[in-house]
């Protein structure tokens, strides 16, 4: 009987892969790029960047209210009604944004980006550039009341605004009282005080009349030296105070505005002074808006961002916009369509300026 040749030997069957699989290397590839786009995308939507971005701010009728007061009021003299609107106009600034943020504001044509150390020094605080630019606004506000009273003729006189401790002005005068006459000279400006020590030397005595509540005094003060009090050094003899003209008027002027900084808004308000104080009616029912720093001299300085108050002004219906001297060349390159530029160099011609609008002569353009 045969025997049937040996059957071939059973292959065991392979083992199942575990269901963990190791990912290919072209998935590997997917993951990461997926992790990179999110990182990407988390950092461009949260992350801030060193830039602030600029744009058009809001813009306020100098003669009109906010929130039920008054911009510009006037208490004690009498005051004429007025038609149309002198509008101050601002520039936003936001140093809050994020790469996509920055982008969506770039592309919109609409605003533009710069460093943020331009506009904030590195340590500087929130509430440290908030109180610079308050003191900033009310300077300007100060400013504009000086410039529109001696505009008007109304007398000035000049008060002691600071006084340098420990130098010669310290326990006579405090901040306010009226200087009449340093070393023999009337004072009718503040450049009068530093002029009346012309000649005199440190350690030379001088007679002061002031007056406090009222009152008329005199004092006499040992001149020092300059350099002794933090000052520059200087061969005459030295005070220690900081003089400043005031309007020498009974009635009050109030300008009412929050949450707005810088000085760009001096003119502004000191036409709305004028207007409110004379007959007749500069805006004459249209909307004239404008910027400007203004000094007590009623000179009108160069500001910044006029591209961007410019279509803030033409969004809020003005025809006609006051332009710095300073600023023209650049105002021209970016007027908004239907914007009239005038070109003013000080209060009188921008007073005037409005007056030959509102009669239909020409005015200086730029």
């Amino acid at each position: 009987m045969s025997t049937p040749p040996d059957a071939p030997a059973q292959q065991p069957a392979p083992a199942a892969e575990p269901a963990s699989r190791t990912l290919s290397r072209r998935g590997w590839t997917l993951v990461s790029s997926l992790v990179c786009t999110l990182t990407l995308l988390l950092i461009g939507v949260l992350v801030p960047i060193p830039y602030v971005s600029l744009g058009p701010g809001p813009t306020f009728d100098t003669l009109g209210s906010v929130d039920g007061v008054p911009v510009v009021k006037v208490d004690g003299e009498p005051t004429y009604p007025t038609t149309g609107q002198l509008r101050m106009t601002t520039v936003s600034v936001n140093d809050d944004i994020t790469l996509f943020g920055a982008l969506g504001r770039w592309v919109s044509g609409r605003y533009a980006l710069a460093p943020r150390e331009e506009y904030f020094r590195p340590g500087e605080t929130e509430e440290e550039i908030d109180e610079q630019n308050t003191k900033l606004f009310q300077d300007s506000q100060s400013n504009a009341e000086v410039a529109a009273l001696r505009y008007l003729k109304y007398p000035m006189k000049v008060i002691a605004q600071q006084i340098t401790a420990g130098a010669p002005a310290d326990k006579v005068l405090v901040p306010g009282d009226q200087l009449l006459t340093v070393n023999g000279k009337t004072i009718v400006t503040a450049a009068d005080v530093r002029a009346s020590l012309a000649g005199t030397t440190p350690g030379q005595s001088v007679t002061i009349t002031y007056k406090r509540d009222g009152q008329e005094k005199t004092a006499t003060l040992t001149l020092g030296k300059a350099s002794d009090h933090g000052a520059e050094d200087r061969p005459e003899g030295f005070i220690g105070l900081g003089p400043i003209e005031r309007p020498d008027v009974p009635f009050t002027t109030t300008i009412s505005l929050q949450n707005v900084g810088g000085p760009s808004a001096g003119l502004i308000f000191a036409l709305a002074i004028v207007d409110r104080l004379t007959p007749g009616d500069l805006g004459a029912n249209a909307t004239i808006a404008g910027t400007g720093e203004i000094d007590i001299e009623g000179r009108v300085g160069r500001i910044g961002g006029i591209p961007f108050k410019m279509v803030a002004a033409r969004e809020a219906g003005a025809t006609t916009f006051l332009v710095p001297a300073d600023n023209c060349a650049e105002a021209k390159d970016n007027a908004p369509a239907g914007l009239r530029l005038v070109k003013v160099e000080d209060l009188g011609g921008a007073v005037r300026a409005l007056e030959d609008l509102k009669a239909g002569r020409d005015a200086p353009g730029c």
